[in-house]
């Protein structure tokens, strides 16, 4: 059974708790690693991130955690880096990288936001959504490089308010295509993309990221993946971890840790 959990927010971004409760919760459930991972700062959209001075508060504060807790967990200090974030990543112990935005027309358009923040994308890209997803995954394509990413987030973000068809048909073909067309760039990477939890745990949808078609391609070229949470309380830590481990087994990918 996995027992680590690296994709956790706090209050220090959109979280909701301190990073010593989320701490106390995980000795609670038992885990032997937990990673944090506060949202870098963007200067055109400051509601999800850390500001400059809460990052380094953050950093502080999970630093002065690392050592009181040392004998009896393993604590790790990461950050979510945005796509188009500026702030340097050198002194953390791992990165997630992300896109979260899509820079059309002067404007960052956020894929996770609000259903009609994403209908606005939409209609930005000549009311196509298939160009809007050929955007977004073009970006995702290159998170990698970009972000120099240790774990892959939330591949498919873009289908988070569209779980019944409502926006695009994921078995489109120019869907498809945009989709497979960074899975292979991002797989000789070597890097793990996230099983991420969070869009159930907030209600928003009733399966993981990525989809169960994505699993199996990443499965069939051999890629691996790490289980997260993406919680943002710690009443999410480890959310569904038993059932995407079961998941992921049964599909024959290989489940990896930092």
């Amino acid at each position: 059974m996995i027992r680590s959990d690296f994709h956790v927010h706090t209050f220090y971004c959109d979280g909701h708790d301190s990073p010593e409760d989320i701490v106390n919760e995980a000795l609670r459930l038992g885990m032997k690693r937990i990673g944090f991972s506060g949202h870098s700062y963007t200067e055109f959209d400051t509601e999800p991130c850390m500001s400059v001075e809460n990052t380094q508060r953050y950093r502080e504060e999970i630093n002065r955690l690392k050592k009181i807790y040392s004998t009896q967990i393993e604590i790790l200090c990461g950050t979510e880096q945005d796509y188009y974030s500026d702030m340097p990543t050198d002194d953390y112990d791992y990165v997630i990288g992300s896109v979260h935005y899509v820079r059309i027309n002067g404007r960052y358009i956020s894929v996770d936001h609000k259903p009609e923040v994403l209908a606005e994308l939409i209609h930005e890209c000549n009311d196509d959504p298939y160009e809007a997803a050929e955007r977004y995954y073009a970006l995702v394509a290159d998170v990698v490089n970009r972000t120099g990413a240790d774990i892959i987030g939330h591949f498919d973000l873009i289908t988070k308010f569209n779980e019944d068809g409502k926006f695009f048909d994921g078995d489109n073909p120019r869907y498809i295509n945009a989709c497979n067309n960074a899975l292979d760039v991002l797989l000789k990477t070597g890097k793990p993309f996230e099983i991420n939890t969070g869009a159930i745990s907030r209600g928003y949808r009733s399966t993981p990221y990525p989809s169960k078609r994505i699993l199996k391609y990443i499965a069939e070229h051999n890629g691996s993946v790490i289980l997260s949470s993406d919680a943002h309380s710690k009443n999410n830590l480890m959310f569904k971890f038993t059932e995407c481990e079961e998941l992921a087994r049964s599909l024959g990918l290989r489940i990896t840790e930092l």
